[in-house]
């Protein structure tokens, strides 16, 4: 299926220095974003403590129900709405051996407050705080070295130049993916990690489709620069790039509105790290090699 005329000559690499200043402006609001939120919003498997999942037979106020945990010494509890009418997330940020224990007092108080029989407790789940910190830190881990090794891949696979190309391009993708889930205050847990990892992943693979085609039109064309042998392999890949992420897209948004509040989140980092991933395997690792290019012939030329 072809979507795009064979023959199509889009100048993208004229277009890069708009496209670098737009991924400046995304990085930039992106890390403003989180330094606004004063850093992700971790869930409950980074940050510890115990996550109580309620369900009203009657839909109160959010106002409501935090007047009636208000005499519930557990600290700094968080209420959140979970998308459906009277369902709601209570935090607390417990620690030790009171993790475990802490539903029953708040289950007391709000059936105290509106009833028994009118609150349902659909799920507890609690995580210490050294496991949560520790979790925290192997997900950095995760994420760092994925990208890592997705660079040394490409290394090896092509050259240096494209191993670049791509860590730069995944460094953009998980930096503005992170950006859009601290905007929208969404928790950062272990579901996340596994969406950031899925967009490292099908970012690299757009990657390495477009490299494979600069390199064998490299092979073809000696003669020909590299800034056009860039542009006409991304417009020979352009309408499966365009196939590939659309109908992933169409499945995510599916995810995302027909999947429950639970993977809320999760759909949502890969809608926005699939988007920006093939944007940046066009606008971003390509770029970055041409850039080697012409670093390259600027230093050959001094000497």
């Amino acid at each position: 299926m072809e979507l795009i005329k064979p023959g199509t000559t889009i100048d993208f690499v004229g277009k890069r220095f708009s496209a670098m200043a737009f991924s400046g402006v995304l990085i930039l609001a992106s890390l403003a974003t989180l330094a606004w939120r004063g850093g992700p919003n971790y869930g409950v498997d980074f940050s510890g403590g115990t996550v109580m999942h309620v369900r009203f037979a009657a839909p109160p106020a959010i106002g409501d129900v935090r007047g009636a945990l208000a005499s519930v010494e557990f600290g700094d509890v968080t209420i959140q709405d979970f998308g459906s009418p009277g369902e709601f997330l209570v935090r607390l940020p417990l620690s030790g051996v009171e993790t475990g224990a802490a539903s029953k007092p708040v289950a007391d108080a709000l059936a105290a407050k509106f009833g028994a029989g009118q609150v349902e407790v659909l799920r507890v789940e609690s995580v210490g705080p050294r496991v949560g910190k520790d979790l925290r830190q192997k997900a950095i881990l995760a994420v760092v070295a994925s990208t890592i090794m997705m660079g040394i891949y490409l290394w090896l696979r092509f050259q240096l130049r494209f191993g670049i190309g791509a860590a730069v391009a995944l460094i953009h993708d998980v930096t503005i993916t992170v950006g859009a889930l601290a905007l929208l205050n969404y928790e950062f847990d272990l579901t996340i990690v596994a969406a950031l990892l899925t967009v490292v992943g099908f970012s690299v693979n757009d990657t390495v489709i477009v490299s494979d085609r600069i390199r064998e039109n490299m092979r073809k064309s000696r003669r020909e620069s590299l800034a056009s042998i860039v542009n006409s392999s991304i417009n020979e890949t352009l309408s499966r790039t365009i196939l590939t992420t659309g109908t992933a897209v169409l499945v995510i948004l599916a995810l995302f509105f027909l999947g429950g509040s639970v993977i809320h989140g999760f759909a949502y980092a890969l809608l926005v790290g699939f988007l920006v991933g093939t944007y940046s395997s066009i606008f971003v690792a390509s770029p970055v090699v041409l850039a080697f290019e012409t670093g390259a012939r600027g230093r050959s030329s001094k000497r």
